[in-house]
């Protein structure tokens, strides 16, 4: 635990976010489980729940964000990345408070970044090797392999998954890319990839496991589909991108002035500072 803090001293502060949406039920046992000795502050950003979400984060003194209305899962990042770097995040760790991925591993997850080995870590299922025996969906299971050895292709470079909910970015990889301008949906996790691949961000693994439940919210097999086309429909646009014939603002590295003043976002959510 002194080991721990030792590590932090330099000026690396770092925060957690949670997007959450109906997380009433998992909420105080994934909170319980993060290693506060790692971590400056926890934000949690709440996608219009129908459930006592809100209510259960303010009794854990958790710093909350409320959107009027459900905006989406990739909505919900941004407006957690937004603030985490108004208020000086160094790392920011992406923890879903569905209790899913299992927050005791943000030590191992941010100590590359402490250490400035790379730009972001993301917690692969693949390398944990046990993603079926924590319940991981058969057909998941292998739409996942597919997917990862596309992009893999695609981006030139080997990670062993891309659709994990458990990462840790830089501030220097979140004021690069133009995250603002990604999907507000699933496909958000595949296009800041995308975004920090052209922009030549360092991206390493760890190896994490999973688990699934009842609680934990999972998105249903045609949910998925659409989730799978638009990763298709993302490495289309990269590809037509990086060989010039068009190009994208989303993958242009983000202007100073938005990078310094955070004009480039919107505000439509109330904000609740505990």
């Amino acid at each position: 635990m002194d080991q721990a803090k030792s590590m932090k001293r330099p000026g690396k502060k770092v925060i957690v976010i949670m997007p959450a949406y109906n997380a009433e039920k998992t909420l105080a046992r994934c909170v319980a489980d993060v290693p506060r000795e790692w971590v400056d502050e926890i934000i949690l950003t709440d996608d219009a729940s129908q459930d006592r979400t809100v209510e259960i984060a303010r009794e854990l003194g958790l710093h909350v964000l409320v959107h009027d209305k459900n905006r989406g899962y990739g909505a919900n990042q941004k407006t957690c990345y937004r603030e985490a770097l108004h208020r000086g995040a160094d790392i920011v760790v992406m923890i879903h408070p569905d209790h899913q991925y299992d927050p005791t591993v943000i030590p191992q997850l941010i100590t590359p970044l402490l250490n400035e080995k790379c730009d972001a870590v993301f917690g692969s299922r693949m390398l944990g090797g046990k993603p079926l025996e924590g319940g991981m969906p058969r057909w998941k299971y292998l739409a996942n392999i597919f997917l990862t050895a596309l992009e893999n292709a695609v981006f030139y470079m080997y990670l062993t998954e891309y659709h994990s909910g458990l990462r840790a970015y830089s501030r220097r990889y979140l004021e690069t890319v133009n995250f603002h301008l990604n999907s507000d949906d699933f496909v958000f996790d595949s296009e800041i990839i995308a975004q920090g691949v052209i922009q030549g961000m360092r991206i390493k693994e760890i190896p994490i496991q999973t688990r699934y439940f009842e609680e934990a919210s999972q998105i249903g097999f045609w949910r998925s589909v659409i989730y799978g086309l638009s990763i298709l429909k993302t490495l289309f646009k990269f590809k037509l991108h990086v060989k010039g014939i068009k190009k994208f603002k989303m993958f242009e590295p983000k202007e100073e002035d938005e990078a310094s003043k955070g004009e480039d976002f919107p505000a439509p959510e109330k904000r609740q500072s505990l």
